[in-house]
């Protein structure tokens, strides 16, 4: 066993330092890492925690509550990543109270804003329902009008509930959806995420 890999396990009590997991755990090191990685730029995660850390899109929102411990870690790669999550996340309401709790002297700021976590992406294409919520992949909206659906003869009723939609990457007035087994596009102004 690799002396880091025992410290990490010393210090996490052999669990994730993010979830609290006790299954999968391995290294992470917190980018951009030095060419030698010590215990200052690693945690000790699960592979759950990991993959999402990686992988935006597979984002599970209510497996990150567990940040409402971790980020008061008092060890600063924890606290990093747990403010990269939150700021992530921040659009969902909750995160955003944890971020504005949350407290980083200016280098590990610095450290943390390193992988452009947080930042605003100016050409990112955001869908917004009829009052102004975000709408991501695999939400549920209703719809608060009757709309015909061009090309048929059907009416998607007011009320319609539409479960998993996906979203068009190209336009943010553009979301899809099934609606009487009919996969249909919706525009965004006419629907109310539930």
């Amino acid at each position: 066993m690799s002396v880091l890999k025992s410290a990490l396990e010393k210090r996490s009590n052999s669990t994730c330092e993010l979830c609290g997991n006790i299954e999968q755990l391995s290294i992470y090191e917190v980018p951009p890492t030095p060419k030698k990685v010590t215990l200052n730029e690693s945690i000790y995660a699960c592979s759950t925690c990991i993959h999402q850390i990686e992988n935006p899109e597979d984002v599970n929102i209510n497996h990150w509550r567990c940040l409402n411990d971790s980020m008061w870690s008092e060890h600063l790669p924890v606290q990093i990543i747990s403010w990269r999550m939150l700021s992530r996340l921040k659009n969902e309401g909750w995160p955003q109270d944890l971020l504005d709790m949350m407290y980083l002297e200016e280098e590990a700021l610095v450290w943390a804003k390193a992988t452009g976590e947080g930042e605003a992406d100016p050409e990112k294409i955001i869908h917004r329902d009829s009052n102004g919520a975000i709408i991501e992949a695999g939400d549920s909206v209703v719809l608060i009008k009757d709309l015909p659906v061009k090309g048929s003869s059907m009416v998607a009723k007011r009320g319609t509930a539409v479960r998993r939609v996906s979203l068009d990457h190209e336009n943010a007035e553009y979301i899809e959806g099934k609606v009487d087994g009919q996969h249909i596009v919706i525009v965004t102004k006419y629907v109310k995420k539930i």
